[in-house]
């Protein structure tokens, strides 16, 4: 991550998931418990559902892939992810916002 002046970075978007791997496309389909559900199309396995989840919440939110981490989760369906530097945010993100 490279870094920023002091004071300029806006805090990040923390969200919570329930990742759907096997899917037939990328997409979020609603939310369930407080987490956003979110379909990847790349199987679980060597790491691709998470690739492709960092691609797909990057594109998303309008920012560079290396501004969206897996904080929590990353071998588990449930995952709590930070997006920095978002420039737009999708309808479906607001229900599963962290506090």
């Amino acid at each position: 991550m490279t870094k920023r002046p002091r004071g300029t970075e806006a805090a990040p978007v923390r969200l919570r998931l329930r990742v759907k791997p096997n899917a037939r496309r990328n997409a979020f389909e609603g939310t369930l418990d407080g987490r956003i559900l979110v379909s990847i199309k790349a199987p679980p396995t060597d790491g691709r559902a998470n690739a492709e989840l960092i691609a797909f919440l990057a594109k998303a939110f309008g920012t560079a892939k290396s501004n969206v981490s897996i904080v929590s989760g990353a071998g588990s369906r449930d995952k709590r992810v930070e997006i920095h530097a978002p420039r737009r945010s999708p309808q479906i993100v607001d229900p599963g916002l962290e506090n």
